[in-house]
């Protein structure tokens, strides 16, 4: 049986992070992939005014001003943060700081490139009280990196994970798979390479085509096939393990949904409002139906999980049960959730 560790018990303390997108900004290149604007639901880019504007209007918010004991974020996302000139990183991040300088739990968070960090830079950012980085791995493998336009290396991507780790800033690496020149035992590889990186935590995109990006142009022409949502839960579903052992939390699995790309922006690829659910769902599936390869005779079966994760066994649309009725010699399941089991390696089926 694979080797599950998916706990549900362990979860992050609760934080209250306030997005300020800055697509494309410091972007040198045009990855093959990428439109900030689309994937982010914004057209321009936020200047110093912006950062007060969306502070102040969150911190207006009744969920955000019943309880000041959770953490304070702004969160820069989108573009290349330190790509950025100095004197515009330092007008954002003043203003971030002298926002947050009322709350003692105020914490700032930036995206940027592998290449576009190195330790001056990391000591500047510390000034304004910078937290958290997260990088843009995308690939241990320069094949594909070079592929996607990336413009940069895997060594860049070890680099700028161990002088941001040096300097007690927390690391979050983001991976991709499907890109062009990609395949299941490289993004198996740039898993387990970015797991051997430590970081505090990852996010998983699989590649989604959309609308007027180089990588729209390849697959009208033929030259890149399609990363399916299937076979991205189907890959996935092996990824998950390995940042699981590693105890490396999973932050987030596909593209956040936004009204552009559900809208029509998105040609194709694996693109799903509720991927992450996908995927734990089949992990569940693959669990249970490694135990029941065994079924001779027709049979009644019971499965045990974990506290609320019956919705992931029973899959979307029923497609687990009914699956695994069709395949195996099986009257009726029935899912009993279980507060002595931890972990998805736990889930067990009874013949009743």
């Amino acid at each position: 049986m694979n080797n599950y560790h998916i706990t549900q018990k362990c979860k992050a303390p609760k934080r209250r992070i306030i997005p300020v997108f800055i697509p494309h900004l410091g972007c040198m290149y045009d990855c093959v992939f990428c439109d900030q604007n689309r994937i982010s639901g914004q057209t321009a880019p936020a200047d110093s005014d912006d950062v007060r504007r969306i502070f102040t209007k969150a911190m207006q918010e009744p969920q955000n001003n019943k309880d000041l004991s959770h953490p304070i974020e702004i969160a820069f996302y989108g573009g290349s943060f330190t790509a950025l000139p100095v004197d515009q990183q330092d007008d954002l991040l003043a203003t971030a700081h002298e926002l947050l300088s009322e709350y003692p739990n105020g914490t700032i968070r930036l995206s940027t490139r592998p290449d576009c960090v190195d330790l001056p830079t990391i000591l500047r950012l510390k000034r304004y009280g910078v937290k958290t980085i997260e990088l843009g791995a995308q690939s241990m493998c320069d094949e594909v990196l070079i592929g996607a336009n990336r413009g940069h290396t895997s060594s860049d991507v070890s680099n700028a994970s161990k002088i941001i780790k040096s300097e007690g800033i927390s690391l979050i690496l983001q991976m991709m798979t499907g890109l062009p020149n990609d395949s299941t035992y490289r993004s198996i590889y740039t898993a387990e390479q970015i797991a051997s990186l430590k970081p505090d935590g990852v996010r998983i995109y699989p590649t989604v085509v959309v609308r007027g990006t180089k990588l729209h142009e390849r697959y009208q022409s033929g030259a890149y096939i399609e990363h399916t949502v299937e076979d991205a839960v189907n890959l996935c579903a092996e990824l998950v393990p390995i940042f699981e052992d590693a105890q490396i939390p999973i932050i987030r699995m596909g593209l956040n949904p936004t009204d552009e790309l559900s809208g029509g922006e998105v040609v194709a690829g694996a693109y799903h409002p509720s991927f992450g659910e996908l995927v734990y769902s089949r992990i569940m599936y693959n669990i249970v139906t490694e135990q029941l390869e065994d079924i001779s005779a027709e049979c009644d079966i019971d499965i045990l999980v974990p506290k609320g994760m019956t919705s992931k066994m029973i899959g979307q649309r029923r497609c687990n049960i009914d699956a695994i009725k069709e395949k195996y010699l099986v009257r009726s399941v029935r899912i009993i959730e279980s507060d002595e089991l931890d972990t998805l390696q736990e889930v067990s089926v009874k013949l009743t």
